[in-house]
């Protein structure tokens, strides 16, 4: 009789154990699959009409990498570059870019239970070909950078989405030593640093990063510094910028030269630390940096190439911000011009402007290697990807 009693409260015991992990493989098991399906991708072109669609949105499954579209715009001209509000409600095109004498910025509202992307606003972005925008933190406030003209352009924004004409810009025409490309300033990207006090602008034409001080409080918010802007190698091209997580480096993809240039942050202010090649030792012309991002746990970093690599290189991130090269990933398509990294770190999918196609890959978290998926979606003339999750 104590045996058997021994043996049930045994049973008992395990019974509850078994139970118990149950549970939490259960409680994983649906948060997994909460994020796999609230993930949404958001791919802008170059569609050159109109009358034919402009931005996609699709839905991600975090398990098998597999794009399905949600819905898409039309009535929007090349809509280039994207980014999303800080809650994910709006998102903000470069519109009308490469087309002369027009040029605008454009929001949307992004419903995710609705499945649905509506046109809010649009105003002129300060020049003919607005390349890249950013949000800042509040929410509040929307910067563009124009790349013909050589300038940069702030808009205010209100609580439903709507852009204000531009509330500030300055303009800029030094070139550089590459007469053909480097004419004039061509600005190309508009990064808040991780603080958003400061706003940084890589110059392709002028050799330069420039930067102001951002003060959200006044009603023209780029204010002078002491580091008005850092000057990088002559015939570099600066192109895009990120920052580590801990925000103590800086990465700085160049588009002419072919490298990523490293540097240590305090304030806005850039020390050069590192300057390394983005392309392999078999590739000795034709370079075209584009795309830069750094994996959200800090251990690697990612620029894409162009012309005639079409690859993204990886690097892997020393305690003191300095790189590494790993390997090089073709993206199965031509002129990747913009990627974008989940939230998690587990996918990259890139957008290949020429090949209208936007590849998924996945990503190892201890080698920083990337993986085809064998998921891809057609969209002519991808142009930008973005990726959010939403709770």
């Amino acid at each position: 009789m104590q045996v058997f009693n021994f043996q049930t409260k045994t049973q008992n015991v395990i019974s509850g154990h078994q139970k118990s992990i149950i549970t939490i493989l259960f409680a994983l098991f649906i948060g997994f699959n909460c994020y796999s399906q609230n993930t949404y991708v958001f791919v802008g072109s170059y569609n050159f009409n109109k009358e034919k669609k402009g931005i996609y949105v699709f839905k991600l499954d975090t398990v098998t990498g597999r794009l399905k579209k949600i819905t898409t715009v039309k009535n929007v001209l090349n809509p280039s570059y994207l980014t999303l509000s800080p809650n994910g409600n709006y998102i903000y095109a470069c519109t009308d870019t490469k087309t002369p004498n027009a040029g605008s910025v454009s929001s949307f509202e992004f419903k995710p239970q609705n499945k649905t992307l509506t046109f809010i606003s649009s105003q002129k972005s300060g020049g003919e070909n607005p390349v890249y925008l950013s949000v800042h933190k509040s929410g509040k406030w929307l910067v563009n950078a124009n790349y013909t003209e050589g300038s940069v352009a702030v808009h205010s924004l209100t609580e439903d989405g709507k852009i204000s004409p531009i509330v500030q810009s300055y303009s800029y025409s030094e070139g550089s030593i590459d007469k053909e490309r480097q004419d004039r300033s061509h600005v190309h990207s508009s990064v808040f640093s991780p603080n958003c006090d400061f706003v940084f602008l890589p110059d392709l034409g002028a050799d330069k990063i420039r930067c102001y001080q951002f003060d959200s409080l006044q009603k023209q918010p780029l204010q002078e510094t002491p580091y008005p802007f850092t000057q990088t190698i002559l015939g570099s091209g600066p192109r895009h910028f990120a920052f580590d997580p801990n925000g103590k480096y800086a990465y700085c993809v160049e588009e002419i030269a072919g490298f990523v240039s490293v540097y240590k942050y305090d304030n806005g202010r850039l020390d050069s630390i590192q300057r390394i090649p983005a392309h392999s030792d078999e590739i000795t012309k034709g370079f075209s940096g584009s795309d830069i991002h750094v994996s959200p746990d800090g251990q690697f970093l990612y620029a894409s190439n162009r012309g005639e690599e079409n690859n993204i290189a990886i690097f892997s991130i020393a305690s003191d911000g300095t790189l590494k090269t790993v390997g090089y990933q073709p993206t199965f398509g031509k002129t990747p011009r913009v990627f974008a990294i989940d939230s998690k770190g587990k996918f990259v999918i890139v957008a290949n402007q020429s090949t209208g196609n936007v590849v998924v890959f996945k990503r190892d978290s201890v080698t920083g290697l990337l993986k085809k998926t064998g998921n891809e979606v057609k969209v002519k003339n991808a142009s930008c990807v973005q990726i959010r999750e939403y709770l």
